[in-house]
């Protein structure tokens, strides 16, 4: 368990890095693209992918591209969740996204879900618009921006479909995968960086770089204790399922309400008990 502590500690602590970032006049995208360089050379090093066998060409390069595309925009959503709507409904936000491929299996691939998986899923749902809210406390946040956390969800979902998409293809490594997968997502984040920088004349921010590697290694401890913790607990998933996503929860309650003093309303934490619940009956019924 030690393992899914150290993941958990590391997920929470990106969100921490976003938000210190933020407050020091770091612009998201200028500290978000420093992320991948880190995660490709860290896959490398820890992880130590074998080169695939086949042809180049013949690899899912449709997933590996709509990934790469995926992953540093939801990660700006990540990031302006944070802002947004605090540390606390976004890590919600992200961990409950798990119903989406669950929700695809049953309604696109026609697999079968219990019932029971159908009321965690429904009182997820339900998790999450209490946690969102439409009310706002404190500081009156834009109109609108509760949208962040909604697409947080739906895309953190869509990821785990596709890269659980490209776990099921054989003919080459995961690990392998993944480093292809977060080198194409550099390649997009410095795109979406020359871009600001060249038609939005934005300057570069030399200082984000060392908080994007701060960040980058996070985020890859993430993965890789997570993976670990898999290993080592490899006849109990549900394990490692429930205390990731419950642990991530809770911290993220503590840190966000505890540190950063985050308002939460009633509805807020009924959603925080209601997503414990959800990811409870997920994993055990």
């Amino acid at each position: 368990m030690i393992y899914v502590l150290i993941s958990v500690i590391c997920s929470v602590t990106v969100s921490v890095i976003l938000k210190l970032a933020k407050k020091q006049g770091i612009q998201h995208l200028h500290l978000i693209v420093w992320n991948y360089p880190i995660a490709a050379l860290a896959t490398v090093l820890f992880l130590k992918p074998e080169a695939a066998a086949i042809p180049l060409s013949v690899l899912p390069w449709g997933l590996y591209l709509s990934l790469a595309l995926l992953l540093p925009t939801i990660f700006l959503c990540i990031a302006y969740a944070i802002q947004y709507s605090g540390i606390v409904k976004t890590e919600i936000a992200q961990r409950l996204s798990l119903f989406i491929p669950l929700l695809a299996a049953f309604f696109i691939f026609h697999e079968a879900i219990g019932i029971n998986k159908l009321v965690g899923i429904a009182i997820g749902i339900a998790a999450i618009l209490c946690s969102i809210g439409w009310k706002k406390t404190g500081v009156i946040a834009k109109k609108g921006t509760w949208s962040y956390a909604v697409a947080v969800f739906l895309g953190m979902g869509v990821i785990d479909i596709l890269f659980k998409k490209v776990a099921l293809y054989r003919d080459v490594s995961y690990t392998y995968s993944m480093l292809l997968v977060f080198i194409l997502a550099m390649i997009v984040a410095f795109g979406f960086l020359v871009y600001r920088v060249v038609v939005k004349k934005e300057r570069i921010q030399y200082r984000a770089v060392i908080w994007g590697i701060l960040l980058g290694l996070f985020n890859f401890g993430n993965i890789l204790f997570y993976m670990k913790a898999h290993q080592a607990l490899s006849s109990s998933p549900s394990i490692v399922f429930t205390g990731m996503n419950i642990g991530v929860i809770l911290l993220g309650a503590v840190v966000g309400v505890g540190f950063f003093a985050e308002r939460l309303t009633m509805l807020n934490r009924i959603g925080l008990v209601l997503a414990v619940i959800s990811v409870l009956i997920i994993a055990y019924l």
